[in-house]
């Protein structure tokens, strides 16, 4: 594919843009880890809720989705659909919470919450575990997509792909800190959406697909189109809808969607200027990431069924592509080939934008764990700001080199999306309890941290899981197994549950200082720490603030309603673009009454905090 100087131009300008304003806030960002990190704690709502939405408008996102869409229809977007919930509890519940704890990383929290060695540890092995390894592997997906848009749109080898991606965005993202990141993402946001918008719309009105009307009734398509999945088809209905919506979205830690929030939504909502902006950036966040963005992927996605029906076709047009890099969501990529000059030009700054939003977060907040929770804690605790900073960009070099030699080794955007899924199933009740029940100590996150680990690579990855949950061979076929294959996630929640129940009440809860001194400077509320404000107010210490009300029974209702809302606003998106008028008319009636009620509420809530 042949690149005009139009497109050229658009793309130069682009990146120069973006290098500017990284070198612009430079001297700013360098000062101290506080602004390295977040910006002294200044920015609004608005300016981190685009920053959370440009990060997860990802390189890898479209590929995602295009993969889920070919192989299992619109309808099997609700394995990531029902983070949702996740993400709206967290406005609701948990994002003044975090603001309040005050903490430089959502690590440092451990500390906060917890007390003595068990503490240390569990901070010190998190921050690798996470700004190290999950981190890595999220990197990874993000470059591998890079890799293949790159194989397919420019004609470049996956190392000279993650070598001028990673090295324009590596000096960016060291020079410019977390404040050069939030300022670019919102320029970021409108390449990327525009991009994807104006893309799915030439694509799905190019002569090969002839409309939206030919390819809702193509024979590819028509059976890939419902948003819900076919109910009589008990497996599919079970594993795409019934577990995500049931137990995925509340027992599994995934970046961008964690129970009880953390993570860089949580380093966003720290940023904060207060708890108000941090509950209004990640509820604008939700909205954006799942109502406004999902569309123009899934009709690309739709599209691309047409054009290239299998994998075959895509490996015919593009015979180039190396053989361990073709799958599905090469697909999305090869629609993009198919656009004319100035638009190319565009939607590579776009796809740009996504990459550079997405790598240069993660590797901020990466660097941020290994920096604060790490070498701070474990190295040097005398380390002044200047040397804490040049390891913060020394340490972003490093994860984006190992990121891409891991992306070299990889297929596709599935594969890394269902590895995190697994490696988090069941952790995520002790994140959502530990803000509500005393009992929870530093032993209960450490061992659901190893049991989840542990028991996803013996049901995942071994013949015992394979002999109980079933498995595809070489040739192809599905092996039955003891139990359905949907049963293998739930069972891994339940015995990882089972684990750290157990462990926690088979060990010390934590120092009564400790507790007394966490509720008091982020009241928590609710009936799980009735003990510990009774036991204080007995030794005539007060922790309550007695003026503030538990807003949790409001924060649930206004998660129902955000849902209603959001849910809503989507469905009713794909049946106007669907034809289907008379349904996207009472979902759009929903989301009008559904918002007006979550106004009401929301109002009310903010009473409550103030």
């Amino acid at each position: 594919m042949e690149l005009s100087t139009l497109d050229y131009s658009i793309i130069i300008v682009f990146f120069s843009l973006v290098l500017g304003i990284g070198i612009y806030v430079s001297k700013k960002s360098g000062k101290n880890t506080s602004e390295f990190f977040l910006s002294g704690r200044s920015m609004p709502w608005w300016l981190l809720g685009f920053s959370m939405v440009a990060t997860t408008f990802s390189t890898d996102t479209p590929n995602l989705v295009t993969d889920i869409v070919r192989s299992n229809g619109v309808s099997g977007n609700w394995v990531w659909w029902a983070f949702l919930l996740t993400g709206l509890s967290t406005v609701f519940i948990y994002a003044k919470l975090w603001r309040r704890s005050n903490v430089l990383t959502d690590m440092e929290f451990y500390e906060l919450r917890y007390g003595g060695k068990p503490a240390r540890f569990l901070r010190g092995f998190r921050t690798i575990y996470l700004g190290l390894v999950f981190n890595i592997i999220t990197l990874a997906a993000v470059n591998l997509a890079a890799i293949k848009i790159g194989g397919i749109m420019l004609g470049l080898t996956p190392i000279e792909t993650v070598l001028i991606g990673g090295l324009i965005t590596t000096i960016f993202s060291a020079v410019g800190g977390f404040r050069g990141v939030v300022y670019t993402d919102f320029l970021l946001f409108f390449v990327a959406i525009i991009g994807a918008v104006w893309a799915a719309y030439y694509l799905v009105n190019i002569p090969e697909v002839g409309g939206i009307t030919k390819l809702m009734s193509h024979e590819n398509v028509a059976g890939k189109l419902d948003i819900l999945p076919d109910f009589s088809d008990t497996e599919a209905l079970i594993s795409i809808l019934v577990i995500p919506l049931a137990v995925q979205w509340w027992s599994s830690w995934y970046p961008g969607a964690e129970p009880g929030g953390g993570g860089f939504i949580a380093q966003r909502m720290l940023a904060s200027k207060n708890e108000n902006h941090a509950i209004a950036s990640t509820f604008f966040f939700n909205i954006m990431h799942y109502a406004l963005r999902p569309w123009p992927w899934i009709l690309v996605a739709l599209a691309s069924l047409v054009v290239f029906p299998d994998i075959a076709s895509i490996q015919e047009a593009f015979p180039n592509i190396e053989e361990s890099k073709l799958g599905n969501d090469l697909a999305y990529s090869a629609m993009l080939t198919k656009l004319p000059s100035g638009l190319m030009g565009l939607v590579l700054a776009s796809l740009g934008a996504a990459y550079m939003s997405t790598v240069s977060t993660q590797l901020n907040w990466g660097s941020s764990y290994i920096v604060n929770d790490f070498y701070k804690q474990q190295i040097k605790p005398s380390a002044s700001e200047k040397e804490l900073v040049n390891v913060g960009r020394i340490s972003t070099v490093i994860l984006m080199v190992l990121s891409a030699v891991m992306a070299l080794a990889l297929t596709n955007a599935k594969q890394l999306f269902d590895i995190l899924l697994m490696f988090g199933a069941g952790t995520g009740l002790v994140y959502i309890l530990r803000w509500f029940w005393w009992r929870i100590n530093a032993w209960s996150e450490i061992s659901v941290m190893f049991a989840a680990a542990i028991v996803s690579l013996v049901l995942t990855f071994s013949s015992l899981g394979d002999s109980l949950f079933g498995f595809v061979n070489e040739s192809g076929n599905t092996i039955e197994g003891v139990f359905p294959s949907w049963a293998r996630f739930p069972a891994i929640v339940l015995i990882t549950t089972i684990v750290w129940i157990i462990v926690t009440f088979i060990t010390k809860p934590e120092k009564k200082e400790v507790l007394e001194s966490f509720y008091r400077k982020t009241q928590p509320g609710g009936p799980g720490w009735k003990k510990i404000i009774d036991e204080a107010k007995a030794s005539g210490v007060e922790i309550a603030d007695l003026k503030e009300k538990w807003s949790v029974p409001s924060g649930i209702l206004a998660t129902i309603l955000g849902c209603i809302l959001v849910y809503g606003a989507m469905f009713a998106t794909g049946n106007w673009i669907y034809g289907n008028y008379s349904l996207a008319g009472w979902l759009t009636v929903a989301t009008v009454i559904a918002g007006f009620l979550l106004a009401r509420v929301w109002n009310t809530m903010k009473d409550d905090i103030l």
